[in-house]
């Protein structure tokens, strides 16, 4: 029994190199990351499937007590069986590909087991089958994709082959024969097909872990690229942001030219191709007119597709990116390469999150256009509100999760874009629905529940018939933001209540906290000018109240109450519409 162990390591030991090998080809790791699609998923057999087949034809050939190890087995007598590491392959198949795959792979390798004979034959290419459907029912829950313990995977490996064990035993004839072999075979196949599925496993799961690391630097990468265009894409779509914001872009990827536009010519242009791609001329490729005017991501890997009218045009491929703000396209970035297998996966997903990000930035860019033109005075005080400081904190935020937390990361992420979209957007319309204005509270909670976790705690009370009533924006947004800022009180957690209901045909919206209260010298003032102290000017509830009186004329529809040491209670009343009262 023990002069098997090193015969069956040898076995595993070339599924090993062969599993090595694969995963460090890119065409394989891609099918890992996407083995959801059909095409994958046939792949994943065929590549398993091979695994099995060469798993049988390498098997140790077992006569009664003797063990005879050649290279290839074509064919096994009637009365002889071979030891392989076929279940390893079907198990670990499964469980990265799910039922189709788990199926298809057993299919192969146990047919292909029948085939090569002997008084194990049935035996093996049922409990072969058995693996392959169970570990790919199994894939849900313990898939190797899903991050389950290491150890849980390779114990499904091991019962699998126990399970095999049980099968020769029950099936294969006659009985005494096959108790013998599982006598001679059982522990070295469990030990070292165990062993083998530990290895096969750390490999993929490698494949997988680089994935998410490379994302997350992706991401750290893209984060930091637009911190240092920030200042740039700011100043909107000029000649020069644009060269400043190219050159650091041309720097920090990997393309060999970086081009951006506005609607009709080129603002700048920097890396290969500068002899023609010049600035402040018109268009030089169909491919750019193309994304213009669709308003998509579009990629080009070949100079046919990119189209440049300059014959001797070095560049070959290229990813273009619309650039947006307020939902329009207003300009595009390129990134070029003259070599076309440069544009990997990495590079698409770098080069999709630029674009988000730019967008954003040239966003902030029209709000600071619109901020400069618009005449009202208390939209621009609001809007002043908005300090770079809550960017730059929540991008320090979003930068350290990327470490630990790639996911978390991301829907941060999703959180500042809405919370910065719903500023620009409020600051261009004189009401918003309070869903809407709830949407802007939430992406604001998320972030700064992040950075100061268990801190503070939020409860909404909104009856759900009033989530369509308009009201002015910016109007619940910066009343929690004051209780955040200013309510912490060292003895207690601060909770903040939010409260909507329905009363006397108009709607009551009440923001309090149980947190330190206003001074009564304060409490006169703030509300009804702003002030200068250090917690603050008081503009967000002048500007609020201001706003409140302008647009529905009573002074009593905005209140505020506050005790020290107690809290404080904003409360706003909006008259109710005919249409909503009656919805």
């Amino acid at each position: 029994m023990f002069e098997l162990i090193p015969l069956m390591l040898e076995r595993v030991g070339i599924l090993v190199i062969l599993a090595f090998l694969l995963s460090r080809m890119k065409s394989f790791r891609q099918i890992i990351q996407n083995e959801h699609s059909f095409g994958a998923k046939m792949i994943l057999i065929v590549i398993f499937g091979a695994f099995g087949v060469i798993s049988n034809y390498t098997g140790v050939h077992i006569y009664h007590e003797s063990i005879m190890s050649q290279s290839w087995h074509f064919n096994v007598a009637s009365n002889n069986a071979i030891a392989n590491t076929r279940i390893m392959g079907v198990a670990i198949g499964g469980l990265i590909g799910g039922p189709i795959v788990g199926l298809g792979v057993g299919l192969i390798a146990g047919l292909h087991r029948l085939t090569l004979g002997g008084f194990t034959a049935y035996a093996c290419a049922i409990s072969t089958i058995v693996a392959g459907v169970v570990t790919g029912l199994l894939r849900q829950k313990f898939g190797i994709q899903k991050n389950k313990s290491l150890w849980s995977v390779v114990s499904i490996g091991i019962i699998m082959e126990c399970v095999q064990m049980g099968i020769i035993l029950l099936i294969a004839k006659p009985f005494w024969s096959a108790l013998h072999l599982v006598e001679v075979i059982a522990l070295p196949m469990i030990l070292i097909n165990g062993f083998g599925t530990l290895i096969f496993i750390l490999i993929i799961q490698n494949i997988l872990q680089e994935e998410e690391k490379t994302r997350a630097l992706q991401t750290n990468k893209a984060l930091y690229i637009a911190e240092q265009t920030l200042p740039f894409f700011r100043q909107g779509l000029t000649p020069h942001s644009c060269n400043e914001a190219a050159k650091i872009i041309f720097k920090l990827t990997k393309a060999d030219a970086i081009s951006i536009t506005d609607h009709n010519s080129v603002l700048a242009h920097v890396g290969a191709g500068s002899d023609h791609h010049e600035p402040m001329n018109s268009l030089a490729t169909k491919l750019t007119k193309k994304a213009l005017k669709e308003g998509n991501i579009i990629i080009a890997t070949s100079k046919d597709e990119i189209q440049c009218f300059h014959m001797d045009c070095p560049l070959s491929a290229a990813i273009v990116l619309p650039l947006k703000a307020l939902n329009k396209t207003v300009g595009s970035l390129k990134l070029y390469y003259t070599d076309s297998n440069k544009l990997d996966k990495v590079e698409k997903e770098l080069a999709d999150g630029l674009s988000k990000l730019f967008s954003t930035q040239l966003e902030l860019a029209e709000a600071e256009l619109q901020r400069k033109l618009v005449k009202d005075a208390e939209i621009k005080a609001l809007q002043a509100q908005m300090h770079p400081h809550f960017l730059f904190n929540s991008l320090n935020t979003i930068s350290s999760l990327i470490r630990t937390d790639a996911d978390q990361a991301r829907r941060l992420l999703i959180h500042l874009s809405t919370f910065f979209r719903n500023n620009l957007q409020g600051a261009r319309q004189t009401l918003v629905t309070l869903e809407k204005e709830l949407e802007h509270v939430e992406a604001y909670l998320t972030i700064e529940q992040t950075r100061f976790p268990s801190k503070f705690h939020v409860e909404f009370q909104i009856e759900p018939h009033l989530k369509m009533v308009q009201i002015p924006p910016f109007t619940l947004q910066p009343l929690i933001e004051n209780s955040i800022r200013h309510a912490f009180s060292k003895e207690k957690i601060l909770k903040v209540t939010v409260q909507a209901y329905e009363f006397n045909n108009d709607m009551i919206l009440i923001t309090e906290d149980n947190g330190k209260g206003i001074s009564p010298e304060l409490l006169n003032t703030i509300g009804n000018e702003t002030i200068q102290s250090k917690e603050g000017t008081g503009t967000a509830l002048w500007n609020i109240k201001k706003r409140i009186e302008e647009i529905y004329g009573e002074k009593e529809y905005f209140q505020i109450k506050s005790d020290l040491n107690t809290g404080t209670k904003v409360s706003i009343r909006i008259p109710l519409m005919k249409e909503v009262m009656e919805g």
